[in-house]
Order: structure tokens, then C-alpha cells, then sequence
């Protein structure tokens, strides 16, 4: 068993992924980092890597949880199959929880664009837990 983090923008992501840290140390469990692009190729698989892998190791130090065991999957979608990516690669790599970040969106936004959190949290067949950007 796994806890996963959707992992997308880091400055939306970063409660998040602490959050998801203190929840896979909780539960005694892997962390599984998940970053959905529309496209990349090796170089920027390798760029992600770098830069997502240094957020974790932040995320992991400032909490004082070094020992949480982590990996990434990085994956491709177009902008319409995101929501089904992420949840199947939480599905391939045993997510028992899902954690996901959130932010605040006006009625209008909300009416007129679809949200990734939401169609995760309907989507979703394991618990999921939605961290409010601040």
C-alpha cells in the first residue's frame, strides 16, 4: 500500500505534499509522487525528475520525516485525461489515500472550467484528501 500525491504546480502542491508526507509516515507506508504533463520527452522527464525530487526532499526534511520511503511516476495526458491518468497510476501503485491540493476559485471559474480536484474526488474509488492552498 501507497499514499499518493498529484503532484502538478509547486507553489499549489506544497501543502499538499507535506501533508501526504505526514500521511505516509502515519500510515507506515511509501510515498508515491504523481506528475501528469500534457507531453515531455527524455529531457524534460529528467528536469522533472530533478526538480520534483528536490520538493520531496524539502518536504520530507522540513517535517522531519527522512525516513519515508518515495518515488515518482511521471506520466503523459492531454489536458481532458489527467484526472484518469493520475487515478489509474494511483490504482497501478496501491494508493490506499490520494492527496491532492486545492485552490480557492470564484463561482464563476467554478461554473464555466471543469476542476481537476473535483473530478478526482467523484472519480475516485479510494479516499481522497484535498489540501486548501493558503
Amino acid at each position: 500500500m501507497s499514499v499518493a500525491i498529484a503532484y502538478q504546480v509547486p507553489s499549489s502542491t506544497q501543502p499538499a505534499l507535506q501533508e501526504a508526507v505526514k500521511q505516509a509516515k502515519f500510515r507506515d507506508t511509501e510515498l508515491v509522487v504523481l506528475h501528469v504533463a500534457d507531453t515531455f520527452d527524455q529531457d524534460d522527464a529528467d528536469h522533472y525528475r530533478a526538480g520534483i525530487s528536490d520538493d520531496i526532499e524539502k518536504a520530507l526534511a522540513a517535517d522531519g520525516y527522512r525516513d519515508v520511503s518515495w518515488r515518482l511516476e511521471l506520466a503523459s495526458a492531454k489536458s481532458a485525461a489527467v484526472a484518469s491518468t493520475l487515478l489509474e497510476l494511483a490504482t497501478d501503485n496501491g494508493a490506499e489515500l490520494l492527496v491532492i491540493g486545492a485552490r480557492r476559485r470564484s463561482p464563476v471559474g467554478k461554473a464555466l472550467l471543469g476542476s481537476l480536484a473535483q473530478v478526482l474526488i467523484l472519480d475516485a474509488d479510494i479516499p481522497v484528501l484535498v489540501v486548501k492552498h493558503k
